[in-house]
């Protein structure tokens, strides 16, 4: 079994690396434009040497390309005896459409005729067309069938995942748990593997999406399971160890399912997946379908306009029903629904006249109309933005110091189940907030992408809620159990992680919102040609592969949660304004779109876009460098010392960063390593800033109150000096968000199951 999964991954690896391949030697644009352009061709009779050395060149790399392609699929046909007749077919039409090619653009061959002492390449024009259009047909046909071999692993591995999940949750002994779950750890790495690779492949953003979603669900879960499963093992006669224990087994499975209806692209009983509406896509079709009266005045019944704002209205209630929300944001909300009514009426109006004077477009009474029934609408979805980006913002300060946690966490280690009960009530209430929140959120988010983001927040919050309490009501009945400490430290940690994703999304929302979707702020654009790039003439602009982009991911998750520790921090300066805070703000968006980049997302698309974009943020850290100085002049002696000291070691990074990035490098070995140093350095850069941000906030508000007797507020407004505070990082300590134990470090722990 271990050889056939193995080989089995040999064979997605030889997929994903030599299709790359192909893309990039045969089936890459440039080349076939170049093909096309041969093809269509004016029949010029002379050909100079130099074109013709050309025209052979290209059929030479897009034959090698192809051999080397029908080499894989070869391969694979050899491992998978059910589509090897078909494979081998098609990638013999392949191989047959290649050598054609090569053939036909060879200068020596035959083929070539002599007009006026010159050689004419392409006498057989005909003879192209049909090899190029040969080798696409039977380049498709071998991804198809790849495809269908990449399917076919990952149902697979699901199986041999579910056939081991039914043996873990059905041990009664230490000694065989340990066993099946080390089996168990290396089949869910592998399904990793492969279930990240086919989300990196697909092309529907709401796929993608939902994979992630489901994937996330599954790292998580492959922690909780094995604290879980080692708790109830422990305490097998504790109800709450096993409750616990049975919602995370009904979690896995229901994962797998999501995981294997996307790849397979069906789902049960032919139901198909639809979202719930929300009221961002209810407002975006009842403007289109407004606006679109001024192409077609019949183009749908009256009534319709009504019923779309009505079923918009309804959906508000969602906002204005809640307990959460204030008595101005429900009146507010009420009010423009009102308008919104009342300027759509005045739209039918306007419209009725125009169909009754057989017009054949919009009348100026219509057209003012429709201005001002979407100009309603849009203040509406500003507003609902508005409430519920307010609410999550609030939330997550109010929750930032997880409070409840801590209080479960102490009374469940001194056995005060009363206190647990208390403070359960009071995760039990948070834990409602959130889920309506992450609903509100939903509502407008501004893309299916992020609606799907959202469901899965809410589906989080309410599931992990409950068992954080059943963990902490076994912690509370055995508080001298090492096992049953360790699992509601596990479930709070993703309890904690899931608050940093909140934040993430929020972020991601606004920019949707304010149009810069993927461009964090205007600062992060990436560098204007001309501007940053003098250093960087000679690096290759190249995509990573699967294999480094997987790599790469593992960085970025760092670089995310420093991101959102730095938005925290700065959210907590009164001016906004000052020096320091931009430049924070500044510096954590741009390393906010280098995470993007270690996961296939955002603007940054190469190499050197990541390049581009570092040494911009060396630039902008170096800026900071020189605010922190000018505060240093403000300080006593052992503050100026603390300021100075960590000014010189960003200093120091910013520098290696920006001489790293711009040191031109050959090969992919050597660029993916500089990709590595560069993620590295920029992580670096940012937990020094995260230790800076609140120190400065800290001094700053200490020289105000200080010289508030001297200065006025203007005064020191105009030093524009500023920064927040985190008493943890003034301590020296450093926010981690989602901390959970690596399941190598739980495996290994595995063998001292018996002594805990």
């Amino acid at each position: 079994m271990c050889l056939i999964s193995v080989r089995s991954c040999q064979i997605s690896k030889l997929i994903s690396l030599h299709g790359d391949q192909l893309r990039k030697e045969c089936v890459d644009t440039r080349k076939f434009q170049k093909i096309t352009t041969l093809i269509n061709h004016k029949d010029k009779p002379k050909k100079s040497e130099r074109t013709q050395q050309a025209i052979q060149r290209v059929g030479q790399a897009v034959s090698v390309a192809v051999g080397r392609f029908v080499g894989v699929g070869e391969a694979i046909a050899v491992e998978n005896e059910e589509l090897k007749e078909e494979m081998g077919m098609a990638c013999f039409e392949a191989r047959r459409a290649g050598d054609a090619i090569a053939k036909l653009t060879d200068v020596g061959m035959p083929v070539a005729t002599l007009v006026d002492g010159r050689k004419t390449v392409f006498s057989n024009r005909t003879g192209m067309v049909k090899a190029a259009r040969m080798l696409l047909s039977s380049v498709t046909k071998v991804l198809v069938l790849a495809d269908r071999v990449v399917i076919k692993q990952i149902i697979t591995s699901r199986n041999k995942v579910l056939v081991t999940l039914e043996q873990l949750e059905r041990v009664s002994t230490f000694q065989e748990f340990v066993q099946i779950f080390s089996q168990f750890g290396n089949q869910m790495v592998e399904f990793a593997h492969l279930t990240g690779d086919r989300q990196n492949d697909l092309k529907d953003e709401n796929k993608k999406a939902r994979m992630a979603a489901a994937r996330a669900v599954l790292e998580k879960c492959t922690m909780m399971l094995l604290t879980a499963s080692k708790t109830c093992l422990r305490h097998p006669d504790c109800e709450s160890a096993r409750i616990n224990k049975d919602a995370v087994f009904h979690r896995m499975r229901f994962a797998l399912e999501q995981v294997m209806e996307i790849v397979t692209d069906a789902r049960p009983c032919g139901e198909t997946k639809v979202l719930p509406l929300s009221i961002y896509t209810g407002i975006k079709d009842f403007k289109s379908d407004v606006e679109g009266l001024r192409e077609g005045l019949y183009s749908l019944p009256q009534q319709a306009l009504s019923d779309q704002l009505e079923a918009v209205v309804e959906r508000t209630e969602d906002f204005t029903d809640s307990a959460y929300t204030s008595h101005e944001h429900r009146e507010g909300i009420l009010q423009l629904c009102q308008l919104a009514r009342q300027d759509t009426d005045q739209l039918i109006v306007a419209w009725r006249e125009a169909l009754s004077l057989n017009a054949k477009e919009a009348t100026e009474e219509m057209e003012l109309s429709i201005l001002k029934t979407c100009q309603s609408v849009h203040e509406l979805r500003r507003e609902l933005h508005k409430v519920a980006v307010g609410r999550a913002a609030d939330l997550l300060k109010v929750h930032a110091e997880h409070l409840p946690l801590r209080a479960l966490k102490a009374s469940g280690g001194e056995g005060n189940l009363e206190a647990v009960a208390e403070y359960a009530r009071t995760l039990g209430e948070q834990k409602e907030q959130l889920v309506e929140t992450c609903r509100l959120l939903c509502h407008v988010s501004g893309t299916e992408p992020l609606e799907i983001t959202c469901i899965h927040a809410e589906e989080t919050f309410h599931v992990t809620g409950p068992q954080i309490i059943s963990a902490a009501q076994t912690l509370a009945l055995h508080p001298s159990s090492k096992i049953a400490k360790e699992n509601l430290d596990v479930f709070c940690e993703a309890w904690e992680s899931q608050l940093c994703d909140m934040g993430v999304l929020l972020r991601e929302i606004n920019d949707v919102f304010e149009g810069r979707r993927g461009d964090k702020r205007a600062y992060l654009s990436l560098p204007r040609p001309g501007k940053h790039s003098a250093n960087l003439k000679t690096v290759k602009a190249v995509k990573l592969d699967t294999e480094e982009q997987s790599t790469i991911a593992k960085l970025g998750v760092d670089l995310r949660l420093l991101t959102s520790d730095v938005d925290t921090e700065v959210e907590k300066w009164e001016d906004q304004e000052q020096d320091i805070v931009r430049q924070g703000q500044s510096m954590s968006s741009m390393a906010y779109s280098m995470y993007l980049f270690t996961r296939g997302e955002g603007l940054l698309k190469t190499t050197m876009d990541l390049f581009h974009q570092a040494e911009v943020l060396s630039e902008e850290g170096l800026q900071l460098c020189s605010s922190l100085h000018t505060l240093s002049t403000l300080l006593m002696d052992e503050e100026k010392v603390v300021v100075l000291s960590e000014m010189e070691k960003l200093m120091g990074l910013c520098q290696q960063l920006q001489m790293g990035v711009r040191t031109p490098v050959q090969g992919k070995t050597a660029t993916f390593q500089k990709v590595d140093s560069s993620i590295q350095n920029t992580r670096a850069i940012m937990t020094v800033v995260i230790y800076l941000l609140p120190v400065c906030n800290k001094l700053v508000r200490k020289y105000k109150s200080e010289r508030s007797s001297l200065d006025t507020p203007q005064s020191w407004r105009d030093r524009q000096l500023s920064t927040p505070v985190k008493d943890d990082a003034l301590n020296g300590k450093n926010s981690n968000g989602f901390g959970v134990k690596s399941l190598e470090k739980h495996m290994a722990n595995l063998t001292f199951l018996e002594s805990k």
